[in-house]
């Protein structure tokens, strides 16, 4: 209710001040109140003598004049004091009285009222006063005078008077004595009220670099200190607090980025694009709109990355994404969706003639070669572009139908960019579905073996390769160059690899009894199988349990193959070759490496292309790299296979130029291993005059 302690403290001054006047009036009055009862003694002293001493004169003039006695008792009538007085004889008879019956009213019992029960002297009882003289001598005493004084009315009257003569001074003295401690309370105070503006001006500011300047060593001045150092207290956690806020803020802008931008090149990532692209596929479905959605990723990165390390190939994101947002509008969206992926949504107006323009001015643009660590690199796209509407606004649909479109232009060659159309689907079902059945296939034993022979300049039949065909049981026949790129891309290649070195063993007795000279089977290698630690051990232990000897089998790998674990391949064909297999190396002088890897290898054939032989009767420079290909491998003391023979005039010039060997389907295609053993062993030259 009290808004300051100065009306309550004041009060209780006031109250207090008060309570001590009274205090000191109370002690005054009551010893006053004795010396009031000793004067009035004194008085009833000197009036009982002096009246005593008249009656004793009196008496000795007078005897028996009562009339006389009885007027020297006149004058104390009138005493405002007296209760009563009475002359005794010396038998205590009354001989004159004033106002006896006065006696008798009092109420108090303690009073005598019988002489004989007063003693001699000055008497109190409470409120009454009593004197009793003895009138004239003690030897010759003539009677007795008792005098009652009303000691009370004195008292109360003399208070009365003291009261009203004391009580301007009283009064004073409070007011002096409140307001003097007020005033030192109220300079204690002050300091109090003004450290209370102080934090009130804190609070209301919220400025706690302010500071209470009031300086004294109280109790007040302890607790302004307190108070600074409170706000000390207060600002150094506020800065903490600050501190700590803003790397809060950072840390959650920095995880913002992170969740939906890319830390290498700062796109957008995955999650930000999908976020986004769910929200403008519900707005295009609803508008009756469409989208347009173009999916790349970069031709030829794999081999960089691994060949020059990652941290080149983090340049070269970077390098793609500066190159392709020089491109771009403001209103289109680019995004990296991981590894070398990257998706471009065109603002909401793309047409489809727009989109196709800027998926090739994107192929166009990676024409010149990245320029990082004095390399001149070249990286291709491959860029495939789909529509909302073909995907039903779907957005899991639209990611795939861009997806497959980007495979496509792979599969076309690269360096282009597709359409999405819907017959992609049913191309990439059969795709799944062939994926899937790997391993339900090899387990079935739904694969087959076929043979194609390879005969020397003799016509001889010397070796066969073995080419594996897939039995479906619901597409039928299906070639490795559908399903091997499907398995190599699952990691399954490995386990078919080892389901045809086990058939080859196994048909390996009945190839040996069909030839009738030295016979080698070749078994092609990818390069995920020179990367798998236990394929040397299961050849190993297919070769006993199969009891095949080594020498009748010869592993075929691909130069690129090779090249790409050259260490991993050396390590591997040297152990082959010490088991005894030989080993060829397929598709020479299709690569891009240098040829020095020549002399670092361990080798026994070089095959030379299908795409020279088929060219040497139109091309002069077909000719003559198949025939620098020859010398290269005589050269190197290196036996010689072309593959791809379709006629006569081609094995002809094979045979001139030096080749050791030949297969094609001029001398048979792959069959299976029940026609291979019911066909020739020998093939002459005018059989295909």
């Amino acid at each position: 209710m009290l808004k300051t302690l100065k009306v309550p403290i004041g009060f209780a001054v006031a109250l207090s001040s008060a309570v001590l006047i009274i205090s000191i009036a109370i002690v005054n009055k009551l010893d006053n109140s004795e010396s009031v009862i000793e004067v009035v003694k004194n008085n009833t002293a000197a009036l009982s003598n002096s009246l005593a001493l008249q009656l004793s004169v009196m008496m000795e003039r007078n005897p028996g004049n009562i009339t006389l006695l009885s007027t020297l008792f006149q004058p104390i009538k009138e005493h405002e004091y007296l209760l009563s007085a009475t002359l005794y004889d010396n038998n205590y008879n009354v001989i004159s009285a004033v106002q006896p019956e006065r006696v008798l009213e009092t109420s108090d019992a303690l009073v005598p009222k019988s002489p004989h029960n007063i003693p001699f002297g000055i008497t109190q009882y409470e409120d009454v006063i009593v004197a009793h003289q003895i009138v004239g001598s003690n030897l010759y005493p003539m009677g007795h005078v008792v005098i009652y004084i009303d000691a009370s009315r004195v008292q109360a009257m003399n208070s009365a008077r003291q009261l009203l003569e004391q009580l301007p001074v009283f009064l004073a003295l409070w007011l002096l004595c409140t307001g003097i401690c007020i005033f030192i309370l109220y300079r204690l105070i002050s300091p109090l009220a003004s450290l209370g503006r102080f934090t009130q001006d804190v609070f209301e500011t919220k400025d706690y670099a302010l500071r209470s300047s009031l300086d004294s060593s109280n109790e007040i001045g302890r607790i302004a200190n307190n108070i600074n150092s409170l706000l000390d207290a207060i600002e150094v956690e506020l800065l903490v607090n600050f501190e700590q806020r803003q790397t809060l803020v950072d840390q959650q802008e920095t995880m913002s980025r992170l969740a939906n931008f890319d830390s290498l090149t700062g796109l957008p990532n995955r999650q930000f694009v999908l976020d986004n692209l769910r929200l403008e596929l519900a707005r295009a479905k609803r508008n009756d709109e469409d989208l347009l959605l173009l999916f790349f990723d970069l031709d030829g990165f794999k081999g960089i990355n691994d060949s020059l390390g990652h941290e080149t190939g983090d340049l070269i994101l970077i390098e793609v994404a500066d190159r392709v947002q020089c491109l771009l509008r403001d209103g289109d969206l680019f995004a990296r969706l991981g590894g070398d992926e990257f998706l471009v949504l065109p603002d909401r107006d793309a047409t489809a003639d727009q989109a196709k323009s800027l998926a090739t001015r994107l192929i166009t643009a990676f024409d010149e070669p990245f320029e990082l660590r004095g390399l001149s690199l070249t990286v291709g796209l491959s860029v495939g572009v789909a529509t909302a509407s073909d995907a039903g606004y779907d957005l899991s649909e639209l990611m795939s139908n861009a997806d497959l479109a980007m495979y496509r232009s792979k599969a076309r060659g690269r360096g282009s960019y597709t359409l999405f159309t819907p017959d992609m689907v049913e191309s990439h079902k059969r795709k799944l579905h062939l994926a899937n059945g790997i391993e339900q296939g090899i387990t079935n034993d739904e694969f087959v073996v076929y043979y194609q022979v390879k005969v020397n300049n003799d016509g001889n039949v010397i070796g066969a390769e073995a080419l594996i065909r897939w039995q479906h049981p619901e597409f039928g026949l299906v070639m490795p160059n559908e399903f091997i790129p499907i398995a190599e891309q699952g990691g399954k290649i490995t386990a078919i690899t080892r389901w045809v070195i086990n058939r080859v063993c196994m048909d390996m007795p009945d190839l040996k009894r069909w030839a009738t000279g030295a016979f080698r089977a070749s078994i092609n290698l990818s390069g995920h199988d020179l990367r798998s630690n236990q394929l040397f051990d299961h050849i190993y232990n297919t070769f006993m349990l199969y009891d095949v000897n080594p020498e009748n089998i010869e592993f075929e790998v691909t130069e690129s193959a090779y090249l790409e674990n050259f260490s991993l391949s050396n390590k591997f064909f040297r152990r082959i070759s010490n088991m005894g297999c030989a080993i060829a190396l397929d598709d020479f002088g299709t690569g891009y490496s240098s040829l020095s890897y020549l002399t670092q290898i361990n080798i026994d054939t070089l095959k030379v292309d299908r795409q020279f032989v088929t060219e040497i009767q139109s091309s002069v420079r077909s000719r003559l790299v198949t025939g620098a290909i020859i010398d290269l491998a005589k050269r190197l003391s290196l036996s010689v296979c072309a593959e791809g023979i379709e006629n006569l005039e081609q094995w002809h010039y094979l045979i001139e130029h030096g080749c050791d060997n030949v297969q094609g389907f001029m001398f048979s295609k792959p069959i299976p291993i029940n026609d291979l053993i019911t066909s020739p062993c020998q093939y002459k030259a005018e059989q295909f005059a």
